[in-house]
């Protein structure tokens, strides 16, 4: 009727594999007039039990010897979903597709982890939209920061940002990098003082990042190397390939040929090429997660710094294999060494990949066979294949020239039934504040467990954690039920008398909250060894049973320290009369 308003509402089941939804509604006039009105709505579905990648080899085939993987469906997939993804491709740098689809799908949104994914996934969109937004991230000195809000900005992230920039071909505007280079000359001058996040010797470290960094845009001077310790031999690798860049770069180092020579050398001793996979020596004490450096990211910057030099070009392939060998689930552990790991590879295809694939590469499965034929596809193909019912084994092989790349990735959807640690502990317990049908305050605890809750409930999560050790920029992720809001926003509709007893006890440096629409999130920049809590309110919005992901606590730059713990099913039940 005239003057009323009322609520419309349709059940709904989400198909698996949905990555969105488009809802569009049409109303028009009865009895024949022209009103009519139209409502269209594009939603964001996040899988439950996410389809990830369990195993998966980047291997190059070589006639007539074929290549074979043994693969075998995980006992606990969820049956339906996932298989086994081959693509095949002429050069290298074609041939990461494992990097471009965990950086796809990447969660996180720090500064960093933007700059990564634009690289790594060659989206100048994302680039340039970063771009837009990169005069929020400067400090006064001229630093960026992870995230707007944080009061000073970081060395490490400033001296990374402008070295892949240089090193991908990106563009930044020429206002911001001049603001940015001048706060690192600065910095290494001793001018703009930045503690580092861990109490460490790191100083020497850090000016060695950023006068690599200056060096490629012409604003590094022999005399700043004056304030730092010239001992290569000491320094982690990471800093060892920024000393090599540095020599390559400023010609009137005193003794620069012979620095030259001794770096490369230390770099030499340091790398062990036996088998598949690149190691060095120095790997405990090259994983300086504090400042975005690991022995991943160590490998493919290796590459970077002796590509152009002597004595090195007959060892670049075997560098590019033992690059490789260090990936697991079809990438490398950080965001950082991805985004290197992409320059490195695609340098490499351009430098050393010149002969033309041609000829035919079957692939067999189960007594299927599948073939690329390169003549009719130069650029390669790919195909997708179902999880065979027992072990099996894939053969790759080639009949022609050259020698094309194959990416062979199993995936599958593994459901949580119980908490997991691995460094990090996380435990969840929900408490409903507020039943819509009387407005009043309740204790009702349902420690994690689906209980009875109606549309309009505003509920408490509090989450406990635990570190086993210290550890620089951690992210907790807690997911909500689709249409339900985070309060504390700011928003319309927001109550912060519900809010108003939310506790957190923490010796964490929190960095930054995010209240997203699909969960909460809060940034560390340092968790100390020990436990700490947080907690948020949520109101439920939307009547429906909702199936949600884990809630993970993991460390960005050390990948192999996370918790998850599963989050039961909720079921909403429409408002109560």
């Amino acid at each position: 009727p005239a003057g009323t308003a009322r609520e419309l509402a349709w059940w709904i089941t989400v198909p698996h594999d949905a990555t969105g939804l488009e809802y569009e509604a049409t109303v028009r006039e009865q009895g024949g007039g022209a009103a009519s009105d139209r409502l269209k709505v594009v939603q964001k579905v996040t899988p439950a039990v996410p389809v990830r990648t369990v195993q998966a080899v980047l291997t190059q085939v070589r006639a007539p010897v074929a290549a074979v993987l043994p693969i075998e469906k995980p006992a606990d997939a969820v049956s339906g979903r996932g298989g086994i993804n081959i693509q095949i491709k002429p050069v290298l740098a074609a041939s990461l597709t494992g990097v471009r689809d965990y950086m796809d799908h990447y969660a996180y949104t720090c500064l960093e982890q933007k700059i990564s994914r634009a690289v790594a996934m060659k989206n100048n969109a994302l680039w340039q939209a970063t771009m837009a937004q990169l005069p929020s991230y400067l400090d006064s000195d001229g630093l960026l920061k992870y995230f707007p809000v944080m009061r000073q900005g970081s060395d490490s992230l400033t001296a990374y940002i402008l070295a892949v920039a240089s090193e991908g071909g990106y563009e930044i505007p020429d206002y911001l990098r001049d603001r940015m280079t001048a706060g690192l000359q600065q910095f290494v001058e001793g001018r703009v003082i930045r503690y580092g996040t861990l109490a460490t010797a790191d100083l020497a470290i850090r000016k060695l990042s950023a006068l690599e960094a200056l060096s490629r845009y012409k604003q590094a001077d022999v005399k700043l190397l004056t304030s730092i310790p010239i001992d290569p031999n000491l320094w982690p690798t990471s800093a060892l390939l920024d000393w090599i860049n540095i020599l390559q770069r400023l010609t009137d180092i005193p003794q620069r040929e012979k620095r030259l020579k001794e770096g490369q050398q230390i770099l030499r001793g340091r790398m062990n090429l036996q088998g598949t996979r690149m190691t060095f020596s120095t790997e405990r004490m090259d994983q300086l997660w504090w400042l975005m450096s690991s022995s991943d990211g160590n490998a493919v910057r290796s590459m970077l710094s002796l590509m152009n030099l002597e004595g090195w070009q007959d060892d670049l392939p075997r560098l590019a294999a033992g690059a490789l060998g260090r990936m697991q689930r079809g990438h490398w552990d950080t965001t950082t060494a991805n985004a290197w790991g992409i320059l490195a590879m695609d340098k490499f295809s351009i430098k050393y990949e010149k002969t033309p694939v041609g000829g035919t590469t079957k692939v067999a499965l189960n007594g299927k066979t599948r073939s690329v034929d390169w003549h009719k596809s130069p650029a390669g193909g790919g195909l997708s294949l179902n999880w065979p019912t027992g072990r099996e084994t894939i053969q790759v092989s080639h009949n022609g020239t050259g020698t094309p790349w194959v990416t062979i990735g199993a995936t599958a959807a593994l459901n949580l039934t119980k908490p997991f640690s691995s460094g990090f502990r996380v435990t969840r317990t929900v408490t409903k504040l507020v039943d819509d049908a009387n407005m009043s305050l309740s204790s009702t605890e349902d420690n994690g467990r689906a209980t009875n809750f109606n549309v309009g409930d505003v509920v408490r999560v509090h989450l406990d954690m635990e570190a086993q050790s210290d550890m620089a920029w951690v992210v907790l992720n807690d997911p909500i039920p689709a249409g339900a809001s985070i309060l504390r926003t700011g928003l319309g509709g927001d109550s912060l008398l519900f809010s108003a007893g939310e506790k957190t006890r923490s010796f964490a440096q929190e960095a930054f909250t995010e209240r997203s629409q699909e969960a909460f999130r809060v940034y560390y920049e340092y968790v100390p060894k020990g436990k700490w809590s947080t907690e948020y309110t949520l109101r439920l919005n939307n009547e429906g049973a909702f199936q949600m992901p884990a809630s993970r606590l993991e460390a960005l730059y050390a990948p192999e320290m996370f918790g998850e713990t599963p989050v039961r099913p909720l079921t909403v039940t429409g408002k109560k009369q």
